[in-house]
């Protein structure tokens, strides 16, 4: 068995939708699918959501009614049938009245979690209508019924599968499973959801609780790249990787992956590969627990770095400075990226600015403190590549004239990271890949 994963792109026009049921017929063995909302579909139940959360309800309807009027557009397009059209308008009427019921009351957090996943539960059921009428055998099952969360709000790989093969169990006869990305339930029972670009997590959750052979990332660009292409010219897909280097990647700023998705792959060994539904023949990239020798593998950035220097004579040859400063960041639930230490000092970078003000008040308790807004984290990737010779000589020609602000090395076996002002990440990642890619 395997999982495919496909996402908001993939299904975002009536006719990648038939492309991507004619992807599932070339071959016979058993599938589950994961589908992402039609592209733009979550982008516009988060601004329902925001007018709502605003006491504004008539601008929420409004939008709510536009949203609903381009998914009859969709439905004649995607599908021939008058009696599967007509389905097919019944179930998108039937979730935008719940949508539009849900805005009339009062507002509860709730309340969003379910208007926010009802894209997922249309893009599915549009999507099975459109195989039945292709003359494909397929079963839809709901992701609610059996993707848990526990009391910490992590996933319950435990249960997830004891409800998967038992759903799956009552199903023999069909081979084509049908199911709905960042859907889940919390550990009160509650519709939830596993955050933004969750259907990746739903799929390697799904696939890692059954021990698929593979799980399936489809896209639409060959895999990962070994640098942005939307910055760099003549990037190209890396074929392999580890999971701890397509984790880094995804961390640092590799929009393709959510950083999350590796973390149940990996824990049960299952390979994960990214594929492009526009060039299915392409082999991808594979993601496994096996290492390859290149020293260098790729680039990723990531932007919005605000960085945070906490100087103080108190930290000299003394100990639990630093339990009280990191003591701060966890208060305010604020994760550190990188992190730097010298003997008075210690500079770190967040990425969620949301409690920033709160954070630097606490720290002049105890130290002098300079922040640094508008920063990016440039990450090196590779199999040891904090080990290898050469390589930080390589790094550090390339960018002798960028100013680095901070520099994380042999935190990590598989990553160098540089601090970087955000006006320099274009010419880091340029001058990066000229010396380390194109020698």
């Amino acid at each position: 068995m395997k999982v495919l994963k496909f996402g908001g792109t993939s299904v975002g026009t009536p006719q990648r939708m038939k492309h991507i049921g004619a992807l599932l017929t070339k071959s016979d063995e058993e599938k589950i699918v994961v589908l992402s909302a039609v592209s733009g579909t979550t982008n516009s139940l988060v601004e329902i959501i925001q007018h709502f959360k605003d006491g504004n309800r008539e601008l929420a309807l409004e939008k709510s009614g536009a949203l609903r009027s381009s998914y009859m557009t969709f439905i004649g397009e995607l599908l021939e049938n008058e009696d599967r059209r007509g389905r097919a308008t019944e179930i998108v009427t039937q979730h935008f009245g719940e949508i539009d019921r849900l805005i009339r009351q009062p507002y509860l957090p709730q309340i969003e979690k379910v208007i926010v996943v009802q894209g997922e539960m249309i893009s599915t059921n549009l999507f099975y209508l459109h195989l039945e009428e292709a003359g494909i055998s397929s079963k839809l099952i709901m992701a609610a019924d059996f993707i848990y969360l526990n009391e910490n709000h992590e996933p319950d790989l435990t249960i997830i599968s004891n409800k998967l093969k038992n759903i799956l169990s009552q199903y023999r006869e069909f081979s084509l499973f049908i199911t709905q990305g960042f859907i889940c339930r919390n550990v009160n029972g509650g519709i939830d959801n596993l955050d933004r670009g969750g259907s990746d997590y739903s799929a390697t959750l799904i696939g890692s609780a059954l021990k698929v052979e593979e799980i399936q990332i489809w896209t639409d660009i060959d895999g990962m790249h070994n640098n942005d292409p939307r910055v760099v010219d003549k990037t190209k897909p890396i074929s392999d990787l580890s999971f701890e280097e397509a984790g880094e990647l995804a961390y640092f700023g590799a929009k393709i992956l959510h950083p999350n998705c590796i973390i149940p792959a990996q824990q049960e060994d299952v390979p994960v590969r990214i594929k492009n539904t526009m060039n299915p023949e392409a082999y991808g990239t594979l993601i496994t627990s096996n290492q390859s020798p290149e020293a260098v593998k790729a680039i990723a950035a990531k932007d919005g770095i605000t960085a945070i220097k906490i100087k103080s004579t108190r930290m000299i040859n003394a100990y639990g400075f630093l339990r009280r400063v990191f003591e701060i960041f966890e208060k305010y639930k604020t994760p550190v990226d990188m992190i730097t230490t010298s003997e008075i000092a210690v500079s770190l970078t967040i990425d969620n600015p949301a409690f920033l003000d709160d954070i630097v008040d606490e720290l002049k308790g105890y130290a002098k403190v300079e922040v640094d807004e508008n920063q990016t984290i440039i990450c090196i990737v590779g199999d040891l590549v904090a080990e290898h010779e050469g390589v930080g000589k390589e790094i550090f020609h390339a960018l002798e004239n960028v100013p680095i602000r901070m520099i994380s090395y042999g935190g990590s076996r598989n990553n160098i990271s540089l601090l970087v002002d955000s006006r320099f990440k274009k010419k880091s990642l340029q001058y990066l890949n000229k010396r380390l890619f194109d020698l």
